[in-house]
């Protein structure tokens, strides 16, 4: 049976690189260089200390890809947003640990999926991997950020590499099917320090060259480090 190691990596270039004026050609010109997904970053000013798109994008990137659309809440209240998105056409709708009351954090990711949505749950690089163990049974994707959320051209954080590969040992150790998402800094050199994940979300390193030679480039490191 293939291992996380043995396949490519997934590649997910996030539009927050993209050139909005231009989004639905950028959309188009990385589905033709080879992308699998397409990370979509929703932040509201408040979570994060930053202000970017919400679900109307969503719905109007649908229309331009068949592509899976990732979207990553950095919102608060996230729940109060689920059909906003579902109605929009997300595919995987990922919130953050912190976003929730952890009392509600399983009611919140049923509510995902009850909505047709693939549920998946991400956590800041100063909350511990343990805050998410939880609820691995109930989610389709985590997401790992590298970078401080909220803000794109970071510096890859590899401080964040061991959650990786605990959340690794964890899926595989107990049989379940979630896959490990990696976003922050992401370029030929650091995807080799995340080969225990399946996705990558690059911003910078696919928007700012040659499409289809970073996508390819991607794909190719577990390769590459055998």
């Amino acid at each position: 049976m293939p291992t996380a190691k043995s396949k490519p990596f997934l590649v997910a270039p996030s539009i927050l690189s993209a050139d909005f004026a231009r989004l639905g050609e950028e959309i188009i010109a990385v589905e033709k260089a080879g992308a699998d997904w397409i990370h979509v970053d929703v932040m509201d000013g408040h979570f994060v200390p930053n202000l970017t798109i919400g679900a109307p994008v969503v719905k109007s990137l649908r229309k331009a890809t068949k592509m899976t659309l990732d979207v990553h809440l950095m919102i608060e209240s996230p729940e109060e947003y689920i059909e906003d998105f579902a109605q929009a056409g997300a595919d995987y709708l990922t919130i953050h640990v912190e976003a929730v009351e952890k009392s509600k954090l399983k009611e919140v990711l049923q509510q995902i999926r009850k909505a047709g949505m693939k549920p998946g749950i991400t956590l800041r690089p100063k909350t511990p991997v343990e805050e998410v163990l939880p609820v691995l049974k109930l989610v389709d994707l985590v997401l790992v950020m590298t970078v401080e959320p909220g803000f794109g051209g970071q510096s890859f954080m590899t401080d964040q590499v061991a959650k990786i590969k605990t959340l690794r040992q964890e899926i595989d150790a107990t049989g379940l099917h979630a896959l490990i998402e990696v976003d922050g800094g992401i370029n030929a050199e650091t995807a080799k320090q995340v080969t225990d994940a399946d996705v990558l979300v690059a911003g910078n390193f696919v928007f700012t060259g040659d499409y289809k030679n970073a996508i390819a480039t991607l794909k190719a490191v577990k390769r590459s480090v055998g």
